[in-house]
């Protein structure tokens, strides 16, 4: 459960940090070309970090992607091999979920 938690604040961190390199690069796209090299030189930084940031937006997706297809498969092949452990444990679950429920 911990883990499905941790997947759900990965995926939102990743969602609001794509939000961020989106709008920094419209106002990149939308500042106005005059400044001389100090701005062309700060514009260029600017698009060098961002590229960067992707990057690393890139590869901690794609590492979540493979952590999560490891996790299914591991259960999978867990549930496979022990059908009748996999369904004591959802059946444990079912009923503490409907105790907890039942008393509210």
């Amino acid at each position: 459960m911990t883990q499905y938690i941790s997947q759900n604040l990965k995926h939102d961190l990743l969602k609001d940090f794509n939000a961020v390199v989106n709008e920094g690069e419209q106002l990149l796209k939308s500042v106005v070309d005059e400044g001389g090299d100090k701005a062309n030189a700060l514009r260029a930084k600017m698009e060098s970090n961002l590229k960067a940031a992707k990057d690393r937006l890139r590869h901690i997706e794609e590492t979540a992607i493979e952590t999560t297809k490891t996790a299914v498969r591991a259960t999978d092949n867990y549930v496979h091999e022990n059908p009748w452990r996999a369904i004591g444990v959802a059946v444990g679950i079912g009923a503490v979920i409907g105790l907890l429920l039942n008393r509210r």
